[in-house]
Formats: structure tokens, C-alpha cells, sequence
């Protein structure tokens, strides 16, 4: 997470606006509707049928969502952790380290006009004063957005959507170049007149944060999180609005545009997501293909195909989704026998008829792979472009896959048999190694520019995150795989809180907090938090998964590990 001085985060373009004279306003008051009628799962249905709709102009909004046989919204009985319960428990007792996570995600909250907004990055757990950052970052907010959804405090996470949605509106310039419409801000921080008693908003896009870069990956997250808004509460009014159908529209008009593309991922530059600096992620990134993935699923699910201009993009949508499937189902996807495959490519084909379609050399395989494939087991690399393939294992994208569904079952499954065969290097001491294996040397040097925060084993370089325990957590209880998440946060909470959670660990194993690494980091104590929910209730799931859907399953050609 990178960006200017707390003092830096007031855009040189954005006006600040009093948000008053926003439309959206209106629907802070208005509380969700719960509904609880159940008919046929909207998840469940196939892109073709949804396709159909589109077409025929049926309406999508009572077929929210899926996991109806796990999942239903509302109240119910409170869990030990203080989280909605279902019928169906499992009984043990809390651990002592949760209510004290809890205190100190409160303490985070930052109000706007009296109403809560957001979780800044980092409040001292003592003395409540705000450190390093006083901004709300879209993409660290998430799992606190989780875990107030799980804890039946859903308005928080409504003035969020809603407050950002009202960003995406403002005019967003870098010097003299103009962003695009459907952009979301990186961050925004509550500006305070004590004279006037007045609150304003102030967002970045990109203009403040190191290195310019800006974040492609906010407006996937808030789709991401209006659907698992919807999905908690029951309450389709808000994600039904012109205003949120419009912002929908926005983002993937923005992601969907024709170009000179001949593939369908997108293309992106370095330090655009949570890889905020340069790590050599330009280009087809795992983490943006996965939650661009899932964004597309979350949108055809929220559009109403009877609002104007909704057909036609969710023509484009269903479109897109067959495609990018395929792609990274077939052309990212790396086992044992893949991996022979490559090796054995020749180069330089010409014609349809080629093996080696993207011009892979043999020889820039590096030799860490070959000890580091296990006979069962495999995951997608972290991108693919002509003549080059990035063959490090990425946290976020890879599990991201499995709750999308983007990974098959079968793939799935296989990235579960990698973590646990190769439990040394991709958890360590502390979950959950962001990137592996780390870069170094001369690598290091052209890779980063010499970046001394991404030193060898170190924040990005190969770091260690407590944040991603929740997607682990997510992707262990979605493939049935509950003793790696127990195992995960067993060794989490033998630390965190000891060491006044920090942001992330460095060292190969992840035994030494980061040389630069933030304390009391709000995403690291709410990933924990939502992990512990979901592992006790598991129907949480249903708010950040998607079925697979049978109608994109291709063919697949290539070899894969769960058919030895």
C-alpha cells in the first residue's frame, strides 16, 4: 500500500465537494430489504441462460445469488465471535485474541458527518492516534467491509459504496491527461473544518500515490463487494438503483473497450494493484485477470438486463467471459506435466497450427521451477505475453481464481496440493507469501530499479502479508480443505497481536517483522477477524464465492496434474 504524505492526498484536479447535493444521499436512510423469499439460484444459472435473459429482457433482479442451501441473510443465533450464525455449528470456544481485534478495527473507523465511512490504515491500539496514513483505501478496506457484513453491521459498507460511487463521478486528471469515467479512486480521506463544522471528501486517482500509477484493480473490488453487500443483506435496492447500475456500466465500458488487443485479459501497468511498485507485474498480471474475472461474473449477476444500456453489455460481458476463460484456463495454467511440455517447445512457429503459441524460449524457465513443481499439484503463473512468461507463484490472483471459479474444481484443488506440498516456502512461519520466489541480484536490480523497500524476501519481494489468511481461508473451505486454514491461522495467532500486527514479515520462512513494515495495520487485524468468522460459519462463503459455471469449461488441451 503506497501513497503520498497524509498531508499529499488532496487532488490538484478533484474539487472537494459537499456531498449534500449528491443524489445518492437519499439512500443512507433507506435500510435493506431482507428478502428471504428463496427461489432458483441466480449463480446457478448458466452465462448462457443469462445470455437468454439478456436477450429477452427478464428481469434478473429476484435470482440473487447462490449457496441458497448454506447461506441465508438476516439474523438468526450470534456466534461466539459475534458474527450471524447458521443452524448447523461447529462448537469451540473463541480465542481470547479476537475481541481485542475487534477493539481495534473500531478504533479505525473514520466518520463522515457522523456516519461511519471506512477503516483508515493504521490506528495505534492504545492511544487511537492515526499512523502513517489518515486515508481509506479502497482495496485495504475490503476485508474490514467483510467483516462488518459478517458481524450484521451492513451500513458501514453501505456509506462506503455509496460514497465512492459518488468518487467515480468526479473529474479525475493526472498533469494534463484525463482519466477515464469509470475509475475509482485509490484512496480518500475526510477533511475536516472545525470553523465551519463542515466534512469534506478528498480522493486520489492515482495523482498522489508513488510512482503515478492508477490502481486498475479499485473498481473490480467495489463490484466485488456491492455483490457480497447484496448477497449478506437480502437487500437488492441498492445495487438496483440508476445510480449504482450506472457506475457498474462505467467500470466495465472502461475494462471492456476495443483496443489492438488479441487476447482478452487486460493489459495493465506495473504497481496497478496490490503490487503497488515495480515488481515486474506490467502486462498481464494474475491478481488483475482474477479479480477482472470475477468483476464480470459480479456485474452480470447485479446489471438488470431491463435498465438502458444493460443488454448490451452483458452481451459484451458473457462475451468476454467464454473468452478470458479459456485464455487463462489453457494458457496460464502451470503443472508437472505443463511445465515438461514448455521445456520441450520449439520456437519460432509460424501458422494457427502452433504449439508454442506465444513464442515461450525453453531456456528462460528458471531453474528454481523445476524443484519447486511437486508431481501433484499446480497453480496459474503470474502472466503470460509474447515471448514471456512470469512463472512466480502469486498469493492474491490464485486464490481469487478458486473463488471466482475461474480455476476448474479440478484446478482448484490442484493449487491446494501445491500449498501443502510446498507449505516451507508459500507459508512459512506466517501466512501467506505474497510472491514467490523472491528476486535478486541483478534480477533484483532491472526488475525494481534498485528498489530498497523490495529487497530479497521483503514486502513485495517475497513478504509474508496476515491480510491474505482470509483469501486462503475463503479458498480452503471452498475446495474442502479446513486443516490448512486451522493450520494457517493457528501459526497467525501465535504472533500477530504479539507483534502489534503488523503489515507484513520479511525473511524466507516470514520469522522477522518487515524492516519497514507498518504496526497495528487495520487489513491485517480485519483479514484475520473475517478468516476466524468464516472458518467458525462457513456459509459466510456465499458472499465472496461463485459456482463454477459448466458453460465456460472448455476442452482442455494440455496436460494437468489431477489426471496422473
Amino acid at each position: 500500500m503506497e501513497a503520498a504524505g497524509a498531508g499529499a492526498a488532496t487532488p490538484s484536479h478533484a474539487p472537494m465537494v459537499d456531498t449534500d447535493d449528491f443524489d445518492l444521499s437519499r439512500l443512507l436512510n433507506h435500510r435493506p430489504r431482507i428478502n428471504v423469499e428463496r427461489q432458483r439460484s441466480f449463480d446457478d444459472r448458466s452465462l448462457g441462460d443469462l445470455y437468454l435473459s439478456a436477450m429477452d429482457g427478464r428481469g434478473a433482479g429476484g435470482y440473487m445469488d447462490s449457496y441458497e442451501s448454506m447461506y441465508s441473510p438476516g439474523g438468526g443465533l450470534r456466534s461466539l465471535t459475534g458474527t450471524p450464525a447458521s443452524s448447523t455449528r461447529l462448537s469451540f470456544e473463541p480465542h481470547p485474541l479476537v475481541g481485542d481485534a475487534w477493539d481495534a478495527l473500531r478504533r479505525s473507523l473514520v466518520c463522515f458527518r457522523g456516519q461511519p465511512l471506512g477503516t483508515i490504515a493504521a490506528v495505534d491500539s492504545s492511544s487511537g492516534e492515526v499512523l502513517n496514513y489518515d486515508q481509506v483505501f479502497v482495496r485495504d478496506f475490503v476485508p474490514s467491509a467483510l467483516a462488518f457484513l459478517m458481524n450484521g453491521e451492513p451500513e458501514i459498507v453501505k456509506n462506503f459504496l455509496l460514497k465512492t460511487l459518488l468518487l467515480q463521478g468526479w473529474e479525475k486528471r493526472i498533469d494534463r491527461f484525463k482519466l477515464g469515467e469509470g475509475a475509482m479512486p485509490a484512496s480518500f480521506k475526510v477533511l475536516k473544518d472545525p470553523k465551519r463544522g463542515v466534512d469534506t471528501l478528498a480522493a486520489d486517482f492515482g495523482e498522489s500515490a508513488i510512482g503515478r500509477v492508477a490502481p486498475a484493480d479499485s473498481g473490480f473490488w467495489w463490484i466485488i463487494l456491492l455483490r457480497a453487500y447484496t448477497k449478506s443483506t437480502g437487500d437488492h435496492t441498492l445495487a438496483e438503483t440508476p445510480e449504482c447500475q450506472k457506475g457498474i456500466r462505467l467500470i466495465m465500458n472502461q475494462c471492456l473497450a476495443e483496443g489492438f488487443d488479441t487476447f482478452p485479459t487486460l493489459l495493465c501497468a506495473d504497481g496497478c494493484c496490490m503490487i503497488d511498485r515495480r515488481m515486474g507485474v506490467y502486462g498481464y498480471p494474475i491478481e488483475i485477470q482474477a479479480l477482472f474475472f470475477m468483476s464480470l461474473r459480479c456485474a452480470l449477476l447485479l446489471l438488470k438486463p431491463e435498465a438502458e444500456g444493460n443488454k448490451d453489455i452483458m452481451e459484451r460481458i458473457v462475451t468476454r467471459l467464454h473468452a478470458l476463460s479459456y485464455h487463462m484456463r489453457t494458457y496460464f495454467w502451470l503443472d508437472f506435466h505443463q511445465l515438461n511440455d514448455i521445456y520441450r517447445f520449439k520456437t519460432e512457429e509460424y501458422s494457427h497450427t502452433a504449439v508454442n503459441k506465444f513464442n515461450v524460449i525453453p531456456e528462460s524457465i528458471p531453474d528454481w521451477l523445476f524443484d519447486f513443481m511437486p508431481s501433484r499439484g499446480g497453480y496459474f503463473v503470474g502472466n503470460v505475453s509474447p515471448a514471456r512468461m512470469d512463472f512466480r507463484w502469486f498469493a492474491l490472483g490464485n486464490c481469487v481464481a478458486i473463488l471466482a471459479s475461474l480455476a476448474t474444481p479440478e484446478q482448484a484443488g490442484a493449487i491446494m496440493d501445491l500449498i501443502e506440498e510446498r507449505w516451507e516456502d508459500l507459508i512459512g512461519e506466517m501466512p501467506l507469501k505474497i510472491c514467490y520466489p523472491a528476486i535478486e541480484g541483478h534480477e533484483w536490480q532491472n526488475v525494481t530499479g534498485c528498489d530498497p523497500k523490495n529487497t530479497r524476501w521483503s514486502y513485495h519481494n517475497g513478504g509474508s502479508w496476515p491480510v491474505l489468511i482470509w483469501l486462503l481461508t475463503a479458498a480452503c473451505i471452498k475446495t474442502g480443505r479446513l486443516k490448512i486454514a486451522r493450520r494457517a491461522i493457528d501459526l497467525a495467532e501465535a504472533r500477530l497481536a504479539r507483534d502489534s500486527w503488523p503489515e507484513y514479515y520479511d525473511g524466507k520462512l516470514g520469522r522477522y517483522v518487515g524492516k519497514q513494515a507498518r504496526k497495528h495495520q487495520t487489513w491485517s487485524i480485519a483479514g484475520y477477524l473475517v478468516a476466524k468468522m468464516m472458518l467458525e460459519d462457513p456459509s459466510h462463503l456465499g458472499m465472496i464465492s461463485l459456482e463454477e459455471d459448466k458453460a465456460m469449461n472448455p476442452v482442455l488441451k494440455r496436460s494437468a496434474s489431477w489426471t496422473v
